[in-house]
């Protein structure tokens, strides 16, 4: 038995469906950068372990304990 001669680029349906996946579809776009979050004034989160009753004395006032914490680190390191 003879086989029959192998044609360039598969059959006519393969032909077919290339010709058409090139026409419909959607070229891919590049995923936009994700914007990086640079936190305000160049400060940096870290993770600190502090005394219970350290970290209670500065909540004590409400809102706006970790800024009162801030300040009174850079007082004690002499930077204001």
């Amino acid at each position: 038995m003879s086989r029959p001669p192998m044609r360039r680029g598969g059959s006519a349906l393969d032909q077919a469906e290339a010709a058409f996946k090139a026409v419909t579809s959607k070229p891919v776009e590049a995923a936009p950068a994700p914007k990086s979050q640079t936190p305000p004034a160049g400060k940096e989160l870290v993770s600190l372990r502090l005394d219970r009753d350290v970290l209670e004395h500065f909540q004590e006032d409400g809102p706006g304990w970790q800024e009162r914490i801030n300040a009174a680190l850079r007082v004690s390191a002499g930077l204001e």
